[in-house]
């Protein structure tokens, strides 16, 4: 099988590339490298059947770029997933979410094969439902600092179903909930891999607000598994993917210093707008449409596993 996957280099694609490859499938990857550096090519390259393509998704028609190519699946992963990230090009954050997903929309309906957008709990903005199911429409702020990354999954969201009704276009949406482990990039500004460098370099642990809002953080392995079990099912309607175990910002904190060693201190600083407070995925609808037996890495294994990678990058002088 040949698979595309937009977004390839990132944290969740490189993972997603590697799987196929070690299952003997040829493998696609499209990235323009504005929110990953590159490195995570590294565990890619040695495979048969991988290639590689820097391309803006919004700039190039892709049914124009693989002219001769024919796609057995596509993944799409093409944007920025961290807040100082998106932030710091919201109008190119919208873009890929807009004019990336009806490309690879084109690119789906013209293969006639599956396309899976990777969507995010974002769409549920600040919930006022807790935990979050796949029914609660949100509560998004379309003018915040964070809009242009909540509000252009929602509008990529909307393209896909409509191109399911419209174009019979066969469609996957996984709303993605806080993922964590190997290959995150040291300065992409998620909790986790922040407090795992600051703990490896003993400085000071910064928690954005009082540290009791929760977040629900689920190891990439879980969340691939999962994602592939959506992708080869026939559901074409918004599904959940995550752990529900909820932990507050503080507890994970103290869980990072402890598994470290470190000799850091926390610190606390205001909480940025629009900082949600709370987030959980409901995944019952995940467990009984995908036969999905949920996640199996506790937060504290894959912690470890993620410090362990962390080190690594450390020694070798890449953070």
């Amino acid at each position: 099988m040949r698979y595309l996957v937009t977004g390839g280099a990132g944290f969740l694609g490189s993972h997603l590339c590697e799987h196929f490859l070690k299952h003997g499938h040829e493998v696609t990857c499209v990235d323009n490298f504005s929110s990953s550096d590159g490195s995570n090519l590294r565990y890619l390259g040695g495979y048969e059947g991988f290639l590689s393509a820097c391309l803006d998704v919004t700039q190039t028609p892709l049914s124009d770029f693989f002219d001769q190519v024919k796609f057995d699946g596509i993944f799409n992963l093409a944007c920025p997933a961290s807040p100082p990230f998106y932030q710091n090009m919201p109008i190119e954050t919208t873009l890929t979410c807009v004019v990336g997903a009806t490309n690879v929309l084109d690119l789906a309906t013209r293969d006639n094969c599956t396309v899976l957008q990777a969507s995010t709990s974002e769409v549920y903005g600040d919930p006022e439902v807790h935990p979050q199911t796949e029914e609660y429409r949100g509560n998004v702020n379309s003018f915040g600092p964070r809009a242009c990354y909540d509000e252009g999954k929602r509008a990529a969201e909307a393209l896909f179903h409509d191109y399911a009704e419209r174009r019979n276009t066969d469609i996957r949406v996984a709303r993605i909930f806080n993922t964590y482990g190997p290959r995150m990039l040291a300065n992409d500004g998620r909790v986790v891999s922040n407090f795992i460098v600051q703990a490896l370099q003993d400085k000071p642990i910064t928690i954005y607000g009082d540290g009791s809002q929760s977040r629900s953080f689920c190891y990439v392995d879980d969340l691939i598994s999962a994602m592939l079990r959506l992708f080869y099912a026939d559901y074409k309607r918004p599904v959940n993917i995550g752990n529900p175990g909820e932990f507050t910002i503080k507890e994970l904190a103290e869980k990072v210093i402890a598994i470290t060693n470190s000799k850091s201190e926390i610190t606390y600083h205001d909480l940025p707008v629009d900082d949600p407070i709370q987030r959980c995925p409901d995944i019952t609808l995940a467990k009984e449409t995908l036969l999905w037996e949920g996640p199996q890495v506790c937060l504290d294994r894959g912690l470890e596993d993620t410090v362990q990678y962390f080190m690594s990058e450390l020694k070798d002088g890449r953070i």
